[in-house]
């Protein structure tokens, strides 16, 4: 099997707008305002649509049933022992063309227990472009204290009880199961995550979605809350969850590698990208990998049975990946 090369799936219509961003990065044309999303190598669905968000191969297939139909050719037979044709990985571009609203996701025990869903969502941020993030709580909150800020869509309070950070390019941002965030306007990113699309919404006022009677996840809020961490993050923890990734080799804070890994590989002459599913981004420069010559904003799919890969030129790889079996 040899790796392929994605084109962009932009679900339309998303509830926030942007896509700009990621029409330039990846050289694609394209100015639809509500398409601030690429869901690369995907085998996860947007929330309660059939088909919406899959990854379509070349052959016409989705790649999630050619997961299932040959998973120890994909993803290898060690991540098959533990997981079957689980991915475990959702990877995804994201353009901030508006402020995203504060908000959570829940932890896996929370999502099979009132869901009935195999994962939550922990996720992980690459900034490519910068600008600021809102994570992690400054001061502790009662549950009844967010139910009424909720009640009364009071956006200004809720935004202001979370961190504001500046980030540059090359910083990641590390948001554990539970944690409020937002992401500032004008923020490129590369995101991982388990793949599920499960958000508890605690404003929607400026956003086109009914976060009364879906920001719970149908749970209500009385319920969705508890999914979330109302616990302060101090300046010691702020400095876990976000900082400057390291120039080469795992990406992201250890905490994560549970959930999914990230790794920087610079590009200068050759390297390898070792064997095992990935889903790999060129994030500057222009590098050629299977005979490939790969421009900035290229996408390619890994199978594990392509084995490792030689790649040359002069740039910069992000190579995302399930976590280790």
């Amino acid at each position: 099997m040899n790796p392929i090369l994605l084109p962009s799936n932009r679900p339309a219509e998303r509830f926030y707008r942007g896509g700009a961003r990621i029409s330039a990065f990846r050289g694609e044309d394209g100015d639809a305002p509500r398409e601030p999303e690429d869901w690369i190598g995907s085998t996860t669905t947007v929330r309660g649509e059939p088909e919406l968000g899959l990854s379509t191969l070349p052959d016409g297939r989705v790649l999630r049933d050619a997961v299932e139909q040959d998973p120890v050719a994909w993803l290898g037979d060690d991540h098959v022992a533990r997981w079957g044709a689980d991915t475990r990985l959702l990877v995804k571009l994201l353009d901030a063309g508006q402020r995203l609203p504060v908000h959570a996701h829940p932890h896996d025990d929370f999502a099979a227990t009132h869901l009935g869903r195999a994962h939550g969502k922990a996720e992980a941020w690459y900034i490519l472009q910068g600008g600021t993030v809102h994570v992690g709580l400054r001061q502790d909150v009662e549950a009844a204290d967010l139910a009424v800020l909720i009640d009364r869509q009071d956006a200004t309070t809720l935004l202001g009880l979370l961190h504001e950070v500046e980030v540059s390019a090359g910083d990641v941002v590390w948001v554990p199961p539970g944690e409020l965030h937002a992401i500032g306007a004008g923020v490129l990113l590369l995101e991982l995550q388990q793949p599920e699309d499960l958000s508890i919404l605690l404003e929607w006022g400026d956003f086109a979605i009914d976060g009364a009677a879906v920001g719970h996840l149908g749970l209500g809020f009385a319920l969705a809350l508890a999914a979330v961490n109302r616990a302060a993050r101090s300046r010691d923890e702020l400095g876990m969850l976000v900082r400057t990734a390291p120039g080469s080799g795992s990406a992201f804070p250890v905490a994560a590698d549970e959930y999914f890994r990230l790794e920087r590989i610079p590009v200068d002459g050759s390297a390898v990208i070792g064997r095992g599913f990935a889903i790999v981004i060129v994030s500057r420069g222009e590098v050629t990998i299977d005979g490939r010559r790969l421009p900035a904003g290229s996408a390619l799919l890994v199978p594990d049975a392509a084995g490792a890969l030689d790649a040359t030129g002069a740039g910069e790889l992000l190579v995302a990946r399930p976590p280790a079996p």
